[in-house]
């Protein structure tokens, strides 16, 4: 892998965008994530992912540059669904994934940003679509991710005006769930991740698999996926290892798996 770096710091795995300046997501740097993917989503000692970028940026967004080497509407969509499905499986993995984003998150960045379970960003990074700029749309899923997390009246306004938001303002919009001074950002990424890492892997897994139905408004499916895993997350080695460890007044040891 040349423009991503894996490591691991504990429980945690890291994923580093490292393609300079501007960690452009070209075709190559999306199947090298989904590879990391693959390699975190193996290893039962990673319990949670943080998702950031080296130099000055996240990703500011799409290599505009390989736009120019599709000939046609078919491969244009095509690079468009390769993001997607790689996205996708961020959204739906079984292992909770926060975007740690500093500098700028813009176009296809901010597209990876919304795909992961959790969004921390320093307080003067730049969130933003500027697609419509380009004479493009978002290709990535961000219009029907970015509605889900503003609303789309707010939504609409970031796209049609292309204005990037603040990491202050994210967080009052909902695009973030927290931001903190760019010399903090990090360390604070990866003590969440760290919390995250000390639940029960089957506990958080049942839990990411559900909050899927709720962000696609499926209740009632959701409130019966949510009977069969209850009943599953109970008969676990892990459930029944937290409940007998809360009665005996201890910290409970969960599998790793």
């Amino acid at each position: 892998m040349n423009d991503l770096q894996v490591e691991k710091q504990g429980k945690v795995g890291i994923i580093k965008l490292n393609r300079a300046p501007a960690n452009a997501l070209s075709t190559g740097v999306i199947e090298e994530i989904n590879a990391a993917l693959d390699r975190i989503e193996n290893d039962n000692a990673i319990k949670s992912v943080v998702i950031q970028g080296e130099g000055r940026f996240f990703s500011a967004g799409a290599d505009i540059k390989e736009f120019t080497e599709v000939t046609d509407e078919k491969g244009f969509a095509q690079l468009g669904k390769k993001g997607q499905d790689v996205f996708n499986r961020i959204e739906q993995f079984s292992k909770p994934v926060i975007a740690a984003i500093h500098g700028a998150a813009l176009g296809g960045g901010l597209e990876l940003a919304m795909s992961c379970h959790i969004r921390l960003v320093a307080d003067d990074a730049k969130l933003g679509l500027p697609e419509l700029t380009l004479g493009l749309i978002p290709g990535f899923a961000g219009t029907q991710r970015l509605p889900q997390l503003v609303g789309v009246p707010k939504a609409c306004e970031m796209l049609l005006s292309s204005n990037p938001i603040s990491g202050k303002e994210a967080v009052s919009f909902g695009l973030a769930n927290d931001s903190f001074p760019a010399e903090d950002l990090f360390e604070k990424a990866y003590k969440m991740a760290e919390s995250f890492s000390e639940k029960s892997a089957v506990s958080i897994k049942y839990t990411l698999e559900l909050l899927n139905y709720a962000k696609h408004g499926l209740y009632e499916k959701g409130a019966e996926k949510e009977q069969e895993l209850f009943g599953k997350a109970f008969m676990s080695h892990d459930g029944q290892e937290g409940i007998h460890a809360f009665i005996e007044k201890r910290k409970p040891v969960f599998q790793d798996r």
